[in-house]
């Protein structure tokens, strides 16, 4: 059996410190030699989490000196590939440095904070991937959760979609981890937690209606109900497939309802889902059939981990993390608050 990947963990966040190392720890396929962050108290928060697990590791810091540095890391040949969460408006020149070195990319998703940004970063990696053969794959958790796979295979079996509904609302409180992130509690990304947490819903539902009804056509309205989560709040947008269907799509960061369903119509009947439970529904009136399908509860980050270290050994990029997926579930986004920024004018898609 051949070595793991050496790679190293770059971002010592939230989300890196509570999914992204358990999520190598658990892959047989990699083993992590070094981690970087911008600040040396949070690269070392991160490298005590694998000495603990029994990982000892290298710490690399943006205020440790050259011989510590970004830079410095990206020299080591022990390092295949790198797993990256940084901020969003960060995060893009640091994916090319990378690229550019030869080491290959797992990067959070968004892919970039707008389309202009993205379409340059995936023109730029395939360029560089021509010399170096480093491959840039985009880390959705949303796609490695088994509901929305289930899901989709179900609604395949109902015919044609004929309408579809998204609802997320919540209210993102200033106590809330996430929130007190300097970056996005002063955003300067478009979206806010639109963006930052709404590619989610944009990949889940596009994941559910598939390539045969992409989405083709936005209208959206968006607001500012809650004045601590700026620039907007509030999505509420009419989306319609090249098929014809039309559904809605309702997100808020902002508010007290309480809503996480996706449901999606067909001709044979309609699926409700989530990604840890899916309502099957076969059938019209008293004659319709209910089935009920539980997963287990997962943030799909170890299996999109695994998911990546295979592609890495096979040499065959992942369909479900390729830049150009993530391109779609950002400009879906980004879309839609162009829409409201422009009271509701319709926005037309290319990238679906």
């Amino acid at each position: 059996m051949a070595a793991p990947l050496g790679i190293a963990l770059v971002g010592g966040g939230i989300f890196m410190k509570e999914q992204h190392v358990p999520a190598a720890l658990a892959c047989p396929l990699v083993s992590v030699k070094a981690v970087w962050s911008r600040s040396l108290k949070s690269a070392e928060g991160t490298a005590k989490l694998l000495v603990d697990a029994g990982t000892p590791v290298d710490v690399y810091s943006g205020d440790s000196g050259l011989e510590k540095s970004y830079d410095s890391l990206l020299k080591r040949e022990d390092i295949t590939g790198l797993i990256l969460a940084l901020p969003i408006m960060d995060q893009p020149s640091y994916i090319e440095k990378a690229l550019a070195a030869g080491k290959h990319v797992l990067a959070e998703k968004p892919i970039a904070k707008d389309l202009d940004t993205a379409i340059k970063l995936i023109g730029y990696s395939k360029e560089v991937s021509i010399e170096t053969q480093a491959t840039l794959a985009i880390a959705e958790n949303f796609r490695f959760m088994k509901g929305w796979a289930y899901a989709a295979e179900e609604i395949e079996k109902l015919g044609r979609v004929t309408g579809f509904v998204v609802r997320h609302n919540s209210m993102m409180q200033t106590n809330n981890k996430y929130y007190n992130t300097p970056w996005r509690t002063k955003p300067e990304h478009q979206g806010g937690f639109l963006l930052d947490g709404g590619v989610h819903y944009t990949a889940g539902i596009r994941k559910l209606l598939g390539e045969d009804h992409a989405i083709a056509n936005v209208i959206a309205l968006t607001s500012l109900i809650t004045s601590h989560l700026p620039p907007k709040d509030t999505i509420n947008a009419i989306l319609q497939t090249k098929s014809g269907a039309v559904g809605s799509y309702i997100h808020s960061t902002g508010t007290t309802m309480q809503a996480y369903d996706f449901h999606v119509a067909c001709e044979h009947g309609y699926v409700k889902a989530t990604p840890d439970k899916v309502v099957t529904v076969r059938g019209l009136g008293a004659d319709a059939k209910s089935e009920e399908k539980i997963f287990e509860k997962s943030s799909g980050v170890k299996e999109e981990v695994q998911a990546w270290a295979e592609a890495l050994i096979s040499g065959k990029p992942h369909p479900e993390q390729t830049p150009e997926l993530a391109l779609g579930d950002l400009e879906l986004l980004e879309k839609m608050l162009t829409s409201g920024d422009e009271d509701g004018t319709r926005q037309k898609l290319e990238y679906q």
